[in-house]
């Protein structure tokens, strides 16, 4: 469950620490005051994206920290997957946004790659936002909401698994069937390329190679009179004395005095260590010079066969490389071609038994949903009569369709609103309030089935008002008694339920607007009810009516 979060620097929010109970916690506040702020920064810490517009002007970077405690048996085993450990049974995840757009994530003060934070955050929260409502707008996310009911995880991955060999297959048979006009002039172009390659005998990085020797070559003579020279200057001839011959000189010129000044000694040995490495880099100049002549024959094969490889290159690069590629691959499509027939009935054959297994997977899948929906709509439906919409009946329509990567079913969630009206689609006929009840009662019958301790509700009242919102409320409290609730609401119906009761603030200091979050007791809690129920003209009656509302919640 999320204990604390921290916030720096986040939008107009300057330094904010926020406690949570582990049940009802409500925000509310103000139109502006910064209330989606909260929920930006929950995100946040989430794994969520974020941009550098959520950095408070003037700061260098914002800062958000949430503590958590109480993990359940899947965020454990996934820490443990991620090689992460408690700190006292505490979990903090942090991440830190700068102005020029950089983000850096932490697990317990370790960095970690925002992905990680995602992993772990899937785990621990589960956020409800005003555009959830349009999941149920959308008829092809509701296969998904039944399936998050049904817990058909096994059923369904065991069928993806299939679906997916049976398209790779078809992806197979269908680059053999190409046209037999087209195959034999792919053939005759795969022989021509593998031909024209094959000639030249490319060996690896053979072009560098070339272009080493050609560039010594080309420079052959002035290499091989600084060779020359350089040998001549540690050599000697007949005119000029080498260094190999003045170091011996020099050498047994102290060479006799070493029993007199012992300090000699060690010259004389080094003397001789250096007139040995003379001769013998000597003697390698000489080699090397002996192989600085130029073959003319050797010159003139170089030369053709760096015009050839380049030529290849140019055809079928930009890299060496990829003229052995395209050579390998020339070979490999060739071969698939040319065996086309024999591996075309072999696929087809295992094409049809493949077909035949992913149906029957579709139909147990399939009918694992249909008995599912049944039960789904039949705690949907309870979940709706106690938010005050008795009369709504909820039908699963699910009709069997072409296999898809979700299996064979079309699902859509049909409503009828009154008594003896037909059911249709949700998108049609639902308001703004029952949009919201709806979510919020699939979300409880689901929550049933997941183990994320904490649900977050950014304004589940849109569209709501009297009866239907203290209903929502009553139910959110309800929920709270087994999940941590936190809730961003504008109805004193919903406030009113809660334990923990934070308002969000703005204010201007200094010419800043800087937004506080409070905890309120109970007389604060007496005037923002009240602000919320009649604005800003607060009377004695609306304070007498808000506490009255506390009070027989307690």
């Amino acid at each position: 469950m999320l204990k604390e979060l921290y916030i720096e620097n986040l939008a107009v929010i300057e330094k904010a620490t926020i406690k949570f109970t582990n049940s009802f916690n409500v925000f509310t506040g103000e139109t502006g005051a910064g209330k989606s702020i909260l929920i930006n920064g929950i995100n946040a810490i989430l794994g969520q994206r974020v941009t550098k517009d959520i950095v408070r002007t003037g700061a260098d970077k914002a800062v958000i920290s949430g503590m958590f405690t109480d993990m359940n048996i899947a965020v454990l085993a996934k820490l443990n997957e991620l090689g992460i450990s408690l700190e006292d049974g505490q979990l903090f995840l942090s991440r830190e946004i700068s102005s020029d757009g950089g983000s850096v994530a932490r697990v317990n003060s370790r960095s970690v790659n925002v992905s990680v934070l995602k992993k772990i955050g899937a785990l621990l929260v589960n956020i409800h936002g005003q555009h959830d409502n349009q999941i149920l707008m959308a008829p092809d996310e509701h296969i998904h909401i039944l399936d998050s009911y049904a817990d058909d995880s096994e059923l369904l991955a065991d069928y993806k698994n299939s679906f997916r060999e049976l398209q790779d297959l078809a992806r197979k048979i269908n680059k053999i069937k190409i046209s037999a006009g087209k195959k034999s002039e792919r053939i005759e172009e795969l022989r021509e390329i593998i031909s024209e390659i094959e000639a030249l005998n490319i060996d690896h990085e053979e072009d560098e190679k070339i272009e080493e020797e050609l560039d010594i070559a080309k420079n052959a003579v002035i290499l091989s009179e600084a060779v020359y020279s350089a040998n001549l200057l540690l050599s000697g001839s007949d005119e000029i004395t080498g260094a190999a011959e003045i170091i011996s000189e020099a050498a047994g010129n102290i060479s006799p005095y070493t029993d007199i000044l012992s300090d000699l000694e060690p010259l004389v040995a080094r003397l001789s260590s250096a007139g040995i490495e003379i001769s013998d880099i000597a003697d390698e100049l000489s080699s090397l010079l002996e192989s600085l002549e130029v073959d003319p024959k050797r010159y003139d094969f170089l030369n053709q066969r760096n015009d050839e490889l380049r030529r290849m290159k140019k055809k079928y690069g930009p890299e060496l490389e990829d003229v052995i590629s395209t050579l390998e691959n020339s070979r490999s499509e060739l071969e698939l071609l040319s065996d086309e027939e024999q591996d075309l009935s072999e696929l087809l054959s295992r094409q049809k038994e493949l077909l035949a297994v992913t149906t029957r997977k579709a139909k147990a899948l399939s009918d694992f949903r249909k008995e599912a929906a049944q039960r789904f709509v039949a705690e949907v439906t309870g979940e709706l009569e106690f938010l005050n919409m008795p009369k709504v009946k909820l039908v699963v329509e699910q009709k069997p369709g072409k296999l898809t990567v979700n299996g064979m079913d079309s699902i859509e969630f049909l409503i009828s609103a009154n008594v003896g009206e037909e059911p249709k689609p949700i998108a049609k006929i639902a308001s703004g309030g029952e949009l919201s009840r709806i979510m919020l009662a699939l979300k409880n019958v689901i929550a049933d089935r997941d183990s994320i301790e904490t649900l977050i509700f950014d304004e589940i009242d849109t569209g709501v008002s009297g009866r239907a919102a203290q209903k929502i409320g009553m139910k959110l409290r309800q929920i709270s008694k087994i999940r941590q609730v936190l809730c961003v609401t504008h109805l004193s119906q919903i406030a009113v339920m809660a334990d923990n009761h934070l308002l969000i603030e703005k204010q201007v200091r200094d010419d800043r607007t800087v937004t506080t979050v409070k905890k309120l007791d109970f007389e604060q809690r007496k005037y923002e009810i009240a602000r919320i129920l009649g604005g800003d003209n607060i009377t004695p009656l609306t304070l007498e009516n808000a506490e009255e509302l506390l009070k027989s919640v307690e």
